[in-house]
């Protein structure tokens, strides 16, 4: 059956035809205990919750140890290809000046992006404290004419009063 399904005519066929059958005949015995492993199943539910809550056990018994481990692996594989990526952008004189130059370019960068950002700040400040001043010195002058007003109304009924 294996050599009716595969016509090769290379040495190699022999191999190919024999890992095949392996596969199939594995898929059949797989099939097969599948089917007679429901009256299995059902001769062993009877002592399945031991069984299970021995296995949940277990199973939290090993997830206990393996997540701190799988962590410990991502951890030092970033770290890893943090260390490559430096050993690759500074192997040679002429990328350690390239590299060195991008971050001079980048600090211009933020340099002058922070001067922009204060001088702004500063012009807006400004900007408020002299509509401020403004306001309070007419707000001052407003009140300065009103006393001078009502002190000189006092004055010309004050003759009349005495």
């Amino acid at each position: 059956m294996a050599t009716a399904n595969n016509s090769s005519s290379s040495g190699s066929s022999p191999k190919r035809r024999t890992s095949a059958a392996a596969k199939r005949t594995t898929t059949k015995r797989a099939s097969a205990s599948s089917a007679s492993g429901a009256s299995t199943r059902s001769a062993s539910t009877r002592s399945a919750p031991r069984t299970s809550a021995a296995q949940r056990s277990s199973s939290t018994a090993e997830r206990a140890v393996l997540i701190p481990v799988g962590a410990a692996l991502v951890a030092r594989d970033r770290v890893l290809a943090g260390v490559n990526e430096a050993i690759a952008n500074y192997n040679s004189t002429s990328k350690a000046s390239a590299q060195l130059r991008k971050f001079e370019r980048r600090g211009y960068t933020a340099r002058n992006r922070l001067e922009r950002e204060v001088r702004k700040t500063r012009v807006r400040v400004e900007r408020e404290m002299r509509h401020t001043r403004t306001r309070l010195e007419r707000e001052m002058r407003r009140r300065r004419r009103d006393a001078e007003e009502l002190a000189s109304r006092v004055q010309e009924r004050l003759p009349s009063l005495v």
